[in-house]
């Protein structure tokens, strides 16, 4: 079992920036594919952006590119989401999500998923 507990999400005005982290605890951090995804009211959970356990590989939703950017930190068991230039229409619950080995950008590949945390974004 993994169990991941997002935090930092909040509110802020258009243009501001957050940073989401992701704490994992339960198997070995480094072997997991890690995602965050968002889900915004009355709308579908989305894929935003995803890390490979492994080759560190990365894969971003074209609406966020240059915008967001994901990292990790093994030794911390820690995923962690810079948000800058945030927009209203990044206005969701943010969640992170895990599955071993390679990132996927379906949300239905992956086994284990937070809580979620609230961002607000307004203009």
């Amino acid at each position: 079992q993994v169990q991941l507990v997002e935090s930092g999400g909040g509110s802020v005005q258009a243009g501001g920036s957050l940073r989401l982290s992701c704490a994992a605890s339960g198997r070995t951090f480094s072997n997991y594919a890690m995602g965050w995804f968002r889900q915004a009211p009355g709308k579908e959970r989305e894929f935003v952006v995803a890390i490979s356990g492994t080759t560190g590989a990365i894969g971003y939703a074209d609406f966020v590119k240059g915008r967001f950017t994901i990292s990790r930190d093994n030794a911390k068991n820690t995923l962690y989401l810079q948000m800058n230039s945030l927009k209203p229409e990044d206005t969701a619950v943010y969640y992170c999500a895990a599955r071993r080995g390679n990132y996927y950008r379906g949300q239905y590949e992956y086994d284990y998923w937070g809580q979620g945390t609230q961002v607000t974004v307004s203009s």
